[in-house]
């Protein structure tokens, strides 16, 4: 075959006697068509619409072809969807699809003033990135960047979210704390080596319940794990309350977060708390006859052995006062192995195997919820050269989580994938071959023929309710 410059046309292996040829000449396709699922989880929960009204928007209304809710919409939509990079945007502003999800009127793009800019309905990558560029202030002078978010506001918004997806108020909610490392691969402002993690990263904290999420805080890697806690927690606790004023609320965290300003906020201010607590001489020492039994029953059943016990506990030095502990004795193959946790449950409400085993042990669940937001939605992706627009970016991240488990928790009840990770969602039920053909009266959108989940598809859809007219 003749060399081109440009290849339109690709010849593959033939199939017996039939030539097996491929062009780019399919028209307005997409491979995104389950997003409409998102959309319309977007029409009940107006999760784009909470972040979009974060936004300050200062551009001159006579120039403006993109609202900030496009703009917005566009940037959580691709996340979403996969495409993490706003370079991805520049192919992506043809997607008539993609029009339709971020309400373009102009869907193909046809009424754009610029030449260069017919066909194209969406903003590209230039346009996009003002979103995390612009300043808090905007100057007079600035002529781009006007777009400036409110990080208090977006802050509100998610911990809005999560109250309004209640239909009444809970009788108890378990928020749980952790830090993770964001490894950098530049001069981000903000760089600092972690020893623990052996590698230049930020370290950003965050508040779950259960599967949704109240905070995502980038910060710098040079300070204690605990380090704004306290803070993020009084903003949120309170938030809770404004709205459920008798709902009981549970901190939960790793040892990293069982420093002396946690315990007494929440002991001030009516919260529980289940902290794990670093083992010490001391510690051990009040675990021996526990570890004496767990070794016992080892050595006799030859299987793993575990002995609760709970204690009072007081620190030379840091604590103010005195504490329950819970130790777990447990003897292994390898030999003892002691954990311990802090608590301001007493005995009565909590005896001390169920706590550890039943309520601490269930933070794990949270770390796979930080991992789904971090792999599968992109949120270590903070190669911004400053602090501001990477935290935002890790909002753009943050709620396009949101509005993936508003999928799942409404749209995936009670079938095969109620607990389907983000990814998996995505490549089963969003990544869908789909034709495009606009008229004047409709959008209609053609999903593959050949797609393997129509009946989950058809699931969801009945679970997401009927269209919401604009």
């Amino acid at each position: 075959m003749t060399t081109e410059c440009t290849q339109k046309s690709f010849e593959f292996h033939s199939l017996y006697r039939r030539e097996v040829k491929a062009e780019f000449s399919g028209g307005k396709l997409t491979s995104d068509g389950g997003a409409l699922l998102l959309r319309q989880v977007e029409a009940r929960l107006g999760v784009i619409e909470r972040f979009a009204g974060c936004f300050s928007d200062y551009r001159k209304p006579e120039w403006i072809e993109h609202s900030v809710f496009s703009l917005v919409s566009q940037r959580v939509y691709g996340l979403a969807l996969g495409y993490e990079d706003l370079n991805d945007h520049e192919d992506l502003r043809r997607d008539p699809l993609m029009a339709v999800l971020a309400e373009k009127e102009d869907v193909e793009g046809e009424k754009r003033r610029q030449p260069q800019d017919k066909g194209k309905p969406l903003a590209g990558k230039s346009t996009l990135n003002r979103l995390e560029l612009t300043a808090e202030q905007v100057s007079e002078q600035e002529r781009y960047k006007k777009i400036a978010l409110d990080p208090q506001a977006a802050d509100r918004a998610l911990v809005d979210c999560f109250l309004d997806s209640y239909r009444r108020a809970p009788q108890r909610i378990v928020l749980d704390l952790d830090a993770t490392d964001d490894r950098l691969h530049g001069n981000q402002e903000g760089r600092f080596f972690h020893g623990y993690y052996r590698d230049y990263c930020y370290l950003p904290l965050y508040i779950f319940c259960g599967r949704h999420l109240l905070c995502s805080r980038l910060r710098r890697s040079n300070i204690d794990a605990c380090e704004g806690s306290v803070q993020e927690l009084e903003r949120i606790v309170r938030q809770i309350r404004e709205r459920w004023p008798k709902v009981r609320i549970v901190i939960r965290a790793d040892s990293g977060f069982c420093r002396e300003p946690i315990m007494a906020w929440c002991e001030g201010h009516g919260v529980d708390y289940v902290l794990g607590l670093a083992k010490n001489q001391r510690l051990t020492a009040e675990l021996k006859p526990p570890m004496s039994r767990a070794r016992a029953r080892y050595e006799k059943t030859g299987r793993p052995a575990r002995v609760f016990a709970h204690f009072q506990y007081q620190t030379l030095e840091s604590w103010s006062r005195s504490r329950r502990v819970v130790g777990k004795a447990e003897y292994l193959d390898k030999g003892e192995n002691p954990r311990f946790v802090v608590t301001s449950f007493r005995p009565g409400a909590w005896r001390a195997r169920a706590l550890y085993e039943q309520l601490y042990c269930a933070r794990g669940e949270m770390e796979n919820r930080i991992k789904e937001q971090q792999l599968e939605l992109f949120a270590d992706r903070t190669s911004a050269a400053t602090m501001r627009a990477n935290q935002i970016r890790l909002y753009f991240s943050s709620f396009a989580y949101t509005l993936m488990e508003g999928l799942r928790r409404l749209g995936l009840a009670g079938t095969e994938m109620a607990h389907a990770q983000c990814g998996t969602i995505r490549l089963k039920l969003l990544k869908i071959g789909a034709q495009i053909r606009v008229s004047v009266r409709r959008v209609l959108i053609s999903l593959a023929s050949g797609y393997p989940d129509q009946d989950l598809f058809r699931r969801v859809c009945q679970n997401l309710g009927p269209p919401v007219e604009n």
